[in-house]
């Protein structure tokens, strides 16, 4: 080697960057976990959260529709359409599988919803998949039923916005209850409802 100091001292500059880099880093990632902690949901159940309080869905329903033209832009204009609604219990009780069959756009549509009740936590987590995209929902809605409204929510991404998701039931009629979706931007002060439906039971 030609001239060993300067390679030492060159190591010693190397590993002082190293260690200052290491610590940005470091900084940086608490920055970004406490961000991102202070947007996960504190979802706490209902004193009355029960695996039953779907059990008023079993069955089949038709479905009448309402879905926002398109979502997030101050939309007024409303699509409608009718559907097919089919529930059943599983995992003796702690679950339910919801087929829901329709037609986008002339063409034959399915989704189904799998609820799951968390018997320590007492909350439902609700996934969706749908013929569309066949793609398990990765950010499942969570919550409780409390005098006859359920509540779900989960933090999302909808066009590159940070958003909150809302689905609600409303079984307050057994006989037509509702189902509805809202979107926030503003971590839930304000809502947009971009689809609505009303289920008649099929006898």
């Amino acid at each position: 080697m030609k001239n060993p100091k300067k390679l030492v001292l060159l190591i010693i500059f190397s590993m002082m960057m190293l260690s200052v880099n290491a610590q940005n880093l470091k900084t940086k990632t608490m920055e970004q976990t406490k961000n991102a902690k202070t947007k996960i949901l504190d979802i706490k159940p209902s004193t009355t959260s029960s695996e039953k309080d779907f059990d008023f869905l079993q069955g089949k329903w038709k479905v009448h529709n309402r879905k926002l033209n398109s979502r997030l832009t101050n939309s007024d204009e409303w699509t409608e359409f009718e559907a097919e609604l089919h529930m059943k219990k599983t995992l003796n009780g702690f679950g339910n599988l919801e087929n829901f069959y329709s037609k986008n756009n002339g063409q034959p549509y399915e989704g189904m919803a799998i609820r799951l009740f968390n018997k320590e936590l007492k909350l439902w987590k609700i996934y969706w998949i749908d013929s569309n995209g066949t793609a398990m929902d990765e950010k499942p809605v969570t919550g409780s039923f409390e005098n006859g409204l359920g509540k779900f929510y989960a933090n999302d991404i909808f066009n590159e916005k940070e958003i909150l998701v809302l689905y609600q039931w409303d079984a307050t009629n057994l006989e037509h209850p509702k189902w509805s979706q809202a979107f926030s931007t503003d971590n839930g002060k304000t809502w947009e409802w971009n689809w609505k439906m009303e289920l008649s039971r099929i006898e």
